[in-house]
């Protein structure tokens, strides 16, 4: 068991700092509820489970050993960043019409895939805190179970706080003005990436 308090520290921080998965549950829970964020929820938990797994069996050191496929994810996740931070800049007021839809379960899981704040979650579990004893399977297994526990309270609460602020975001304007922040924080951690 003390191995697994630095893991699931790691765990915690990372699944409960800002990051391009947070910024966008917040602004889902602002706009669609917390129901409508679950899918996302779940979508991003399970990805995620999917993402530290591969990378405890071996993936992340395809990463580490080639330099262009690291430098290539971190400008195709830039990239995603900036799509994402221009569709959600430009959603505009609580009319469903007017709304795009929430994220499904199968785009929060494949988002994983080019987050990069993700990739260096799953590389450092599966190089840093795989817990010792267990076969890479195992521990993996283990290290993924735990993150995936960890996480979805931690991602959830980002869609809560959404859901919080919602009754101050009646206001189209207010909610316009809400949704364009939560775009350029998406477009300055794109930028960071490529910095």
């Amino acid at each position: 068991m003390p191995d697994l308090i630095p893991l699931m520290t790691y765990c915690f921080v990372m699944s409960s700092t800002p990051g391009p998965n947070n910024v966008m549950l917040t602004a889902s829970g602002a706009n669609f509820g917390y129901r409508g964020a679950l899918p996302q929820i779940l979508g991003i938990g399970v990805g995620g489970f999917v993402l530290t797994l591969l990378s405890c069996l071996g993936l992340g050191n395809l990463f580490m050993a080639w330099p262009l496929a690291r430098e290539l994810l971190r400008v195709v996740g830039a990239l995603y960043l900036v799509y994402l931070a221009w569709k959600l800049s430009g959603a505009g007021g609580l009319q469903g019409a007017e709304l795009p839809r929430p994220a499904s379960f199968w785009q929060g899981f494949a988002f994983q895939a080019v987050n990069p704040k993700s990739w260096v979650k799953a590389i450092t579990i599966g190089s840093v805190f795989l817990p010792s004893g267990l076969s890479p399977a195992e521990g993996g297994l283990l290290a993924a179970s735990l993150g995936l526990l960890i996480g979805l309270p931690c991602t959830s609460s980002w869609a809560l706080f959404g859901v919080g602020i919602r009754r101050f975001l009646s206001d189209p304007r207010k909610l316009r003005a809400f949704n364009l922040a939560m775009g350029l924080s998406l477009l300055a951690l794109a930028l960071n990436l490529l910095s």
